[in-house]
């Protein structure tokens, strides 16, 4: 049946928070999957970074179909799907930020680079490595400049696993290249003004 209009909007109103809080939780996650997970738990990443795509699509569906939604009962079956989500994103939540008995210290990227080159002491903020330009980043990643954040993250995923040692039976020769398009792509989601998205630069596929 039916529900009022105050009780409507107040469903509304609650749906839609969840789901922006689902959202930035998530994506917050996945990044800090990418900079802790990576390089010390590369078979964990692997399924927590597919669980939270899955995730992601998930709400997207979610989101789409409250605009369709009219009686209370389909309100009541896509908030219960909601709670789902909301619950799996909490599994992979525990995975990610959870430490494992024999776990070696967390080491953030800063720290990480700043012994791949040998720097020492200095501005934390200042370029390290090899990446000092948005050309630089995009030429690491073999990407087009400009193109979007999606295409990015994309393409960062698929070579940061191919180089990782986890996936090369322990050979660690392709280190230096993990660690510059790791550094590319820190620089790249570090500037807010790159598109988000798909179809609002040049073509965004890796060379």
């Amino acid at each position: 049946m039916p529900f009022d209009e105050r009780a409507r909007s107040r469903y509304f109103s609650g749906m839609r928070r969840r789901i922006i809080e689902l959202k930035a939780k998530s994506e917050s996650s996945l990044d800090f999957a990418i900079d802790f997970m990576m390089l010390e738990r590369a078979e964990s990443y692997l399924i927590v970074e597919k669980g939270l795509v899955e995730i992601g699509h998930m709400i997207a569906i979610i989101e789409e179909e409250l605009g369709e939604v009219e009686e209370l009962s389909h309100a009541h079956r896509l908030e219960s799907r909601l709670e789902f989500v909301e619950d799996r994103f909490e599994d992979f939540d525990s995975e990610i930020y959870q430490r494992p008995k024999r776990r070696r210290r967390k080491i953030n990227l800063f720290d990480f680079f700043k012994r791949a080159t040998g720097g020492g002491g200095g501005d934390p903020m200042a370029p390290q490595g090899e990446i000092n330009s948005h050309e630089d980043a995009y030429k690491a990643l073999g990407l087009e400049y400009g193109s979007s954040m999606a295409a990015v993250t994309r393409t960062f995923r698929q070579r940061a696993k191919a180089l990782h040692p986890d996936y090369n039976n322990g050979d660690r020769s392709a280190e230096p290249e993990l660690r510059r398009i790791i550094e590319a792509y820190q620089w790249l989601r570090a500037d807010s003004s790159i598109p988000r998205t798909e179809g609002h630069g040049p073509e965004n596929e890796p060379r």
